[in-house]
């Protein structure tokens, strides 16, 4: 192999790591300012499935998705981290502008603010799913140049 060719290898593997680290950190953000709220959260709703139940439950999808995308890095992987996160911003963001009443078993979780825990977890999961998505193109391009 080159000099060149290693170079290039080299920096796939870094760009792809980087990805990876990117991923991983935004769900972590995410999964510690959820879990930093639930408790505060569930006050309104002590027994039942209430916004802090799912928090937790966010966060520990997220935390998963995190551990899944730096030990394995591959498309599945990046699948989840990406549908966790655009899941995770899309409920953010409808639920700031939108007063979304209770349905089945789930509470009224309506938020008209921004707050600082509230901004930074939006931020991250917001270009958590850009780096999933980008994460997952490029775990398929490396597969198919190594395929052929």
């Amino acid at each position: 192999m080159s000099a060149t060719a290693h170079r290039g290898v080299a920096g796939h593997r870094s760009r792809g790591l980087a990805l990876r680290l990117l991923t991983a950190g935004c769900l972590a953000v995410d999964a510690g300012v959820h879990l930093h709220l639930a408790p505060g959260y569930q006050a309104g709703s002590p027994q039942g499935l209430g916004q802090g139940t799912l928090f937790v439950v966010e966060a520990a999808a997220a935390a998963l998705a995190a551990v899944a995308v730096l030990w394995r890095g591959s498309r599945a992987a990046f699948a989840v981290a990406f549908l966790v996160s655009l899941s995770a911003f899309a409920a953010v963001v409808l639920y700031r502008y939108v007063d979304i009443p209770a349905f089945g078993p789930f509470p009224a979780m309506y938020d008209p603010v921004w707050f600082w825990e509230k901004s930074i977890s939006a931020a991250a999961e917001g270009l958590g799913a850009v780096a999933a998505a980008a994460g997952f193109v490029r775990a398929g391009r490396g597969r198919a140049t190594t395929a052929g």
